[in-house]
């Protein structure tokens, strides 16, 4: 992003569209397999028993014909399959419904929460008296920040340059480490019930019994039972395998790793402080604890921050319920939306306000920013504009015409590689939204309301199925899950 110093404003820019190019002939892996089997059946059918075997075998391959090429919402029903045959299972086997023993106390410092499909270690950093989680499985140890901020929106446009430039630089510093696997965003909206305007009022306002300060206690007296805060952190993820020389010239183990990964809190610290993103803690263990625990538990949220007295391993909920669409957890109904398409068009960098700052709605958006090393983006690129190349030309012999979706996509991939020769790196963006409400119907009414606010955002959401509680994970929490 640019400022135009002429009038001081900030130029638009644009996002790079979901890639959806299949492997032959605009068909999907799933499509083109499921109708290479019913090829099979056919021609089996025809070579044992001629017309009479292909007559006999067709619920096979005509089955297969209709589920490579019938759609359900944009997607071909044998892309579908294999989600309703692991929900099934999972339904069969009582995966999607979780009650907690209290009889049956967990390991102190091992935490599992209901759709994760791996449990998390955890332990305390000594220099910074963070807690650091270590997801085995996936061979990641994450810290996470809570920072501070000023309301975007509300600054000139070269200040939200500054700022915008700043970020651009601690996306950049990430990518160019060798250890960093994931940097997670994470916003929440929190019930505020007037404490918070009257703390700051009691902190910085001068009641000197004037009109002015009347007015404004009203004012707070007023807003205070809609009131909303917003807390935001950020969690930087250390790939243990990439980071293997480092964490052995550190000492080795999860010792080794932590001296490793203290050293990318700091510098991700001086780079946030550049771009007025000020750290204000490392989260400890009581953190995390009320950070998960609300989560699954909103009506723990009063109106200060809830600080966890117990320990991290019961961290979880006490109970939760996991339907197709939605998730039920202690105290609320919760729906998880990804953002399956960013502004197709031109946008400022503030085009999410609409969607973050929507009031009245219980929500956590979070951004999942994956740095991709520069070597290995490289070959990407290659190689999927050698597949858009391909496909063009066998489209062409086969006397089909190239739609303007898949010249647009090959524009990107031609844009990527100009910026990665440039010297910029590639980030992989995945936007999630975790929307939460008391009761079904107030969830229904919730998501509609940031479907629209994500129309104003010019961005497109769809809501996950089949994983509701895996996705419940990775986007109210700041684990730096995957979905």
């Amino acid at each position: 992003m640019t400022a135009d110093p002429q009038d001081g404003q900030l130029d638009a820019v644009t996002f790079s569209r979901l890639a959806r190019r299949g492997v032959l002939l605009g068909l999907s892996a799933g499509q083109v397999g499921t109708l290479g089997f019913g090829l099979v059946v056919l021609v089996g059918g025809l070579v044992t028993g001629d017309a009479a075997g292909a007559t006999w075998t067709a619920p096979l391959w005509g089955g297969a014909i209709l589920l490579a090429l019938l759609r359900r919402d944009g997607r071909p029903l044998a892309e579908w399959l294999p989600r309703w045959t692991v929900w099934g299972w999972r339904r069969a086997s009582g995966q999607a419904t979780h009650t907690t023993s209290v009889l049956r106390p967990r390991p102190t410092g091992r935490l599992h929460l209901p759709g994760d499909p791996s449990p998390l270690d955890t332990m305390v950093d000594p220099d910074s008296g963070a807690v650091l989680v270590h997801d085995p499985a996936s061979h990641l140890l994450v810290a996470i920040a809570r920072v501070a901020h000023r309301a975007f929106v509300l600054q000139d446009p070269a200040d939200q340059q500054r700022r915008v430039h700043g970020w651009g630089r601690v996306l950049a510093g990430a990518a160019r480490s060798t250890g960093i696997a994931r940097i997670q965003v994470l916003e929440q909206t929190l019930p505020d019930h007037g404490e918070g305007l009257a703390d700051w009022w009691a902190r910085h306002g001068i009641d000197d019994g004037s009109w002015v300060a009347g007015t404004y206690r009203e004012l707070i007296a007023a807003a205070g039972p809609t009131g909303e805060r917003h807390l935001t952190t950020i969690s930087l993820a250390l790939d243990l395998r990439q980071a293997a020389s480092q964490i052995r010239a550190a000492g080795g183990g999860l010792a080794g790793a932590a001296r490793v990964l203290h050293r990318d809190m700091t510098s991700l610290g001086r780079a946030l402080t550049t771009a007025d993103l000020a750290p204000v803690q490392w989260l400890g263990t009581e953190d995390l604890t009320g950070l998960i625990r609300t989560a699954y538990d909103p009506h723990l949220a009063g109106g200060t921050d809830y600080a966890g007295n117990g320990r991290l391993a019961d961290a979880g909920p006490m109970a939760m319920v996991e339907d197709w669409d939605t998730l039920r957890t202690d105290s609320a109904w919760h729906a998880v939306l990804w953002i399956s398409e960013w502004p197709r068009t031109a946008v400022h960098p503030g085009f999410l306000a609409p969607l973050v700052l929507s009031g009245g709605v219980r929500r956590t958006f979070s951004l999942v920013c994956q740095p991709v090393p520069t070597d290995r983006a490289t070959r990407e690129v290659r190689r999927r504009k050698t597949e858009h190349l391909a496909d063009t030309a066998q489209r062409t012999r086969l006397g089909q015409v190239t739609d303007a979706r898949d010249t647009a996509e090959y524009h990107d991939v031609l844009q990527q590689e100009a910026d990665l020769a440039a010297g910029h790196a590639l980030v992989r963006y995945t936007g999630l939204l975790a929307v939460s409400a008391p009761t079904r119907d107030t969830l229904d009414a919730a998501v509609a309301d940031i479907e629209q606010a994500a129309v104003q955002a010019s961005c497109e959401t769809r809501r996950l199925v089949g994983q509701q509680a895996r996705a419940f994970v990775a986007a109210a929490l700041p684990l730096c899950r995957h979905v």
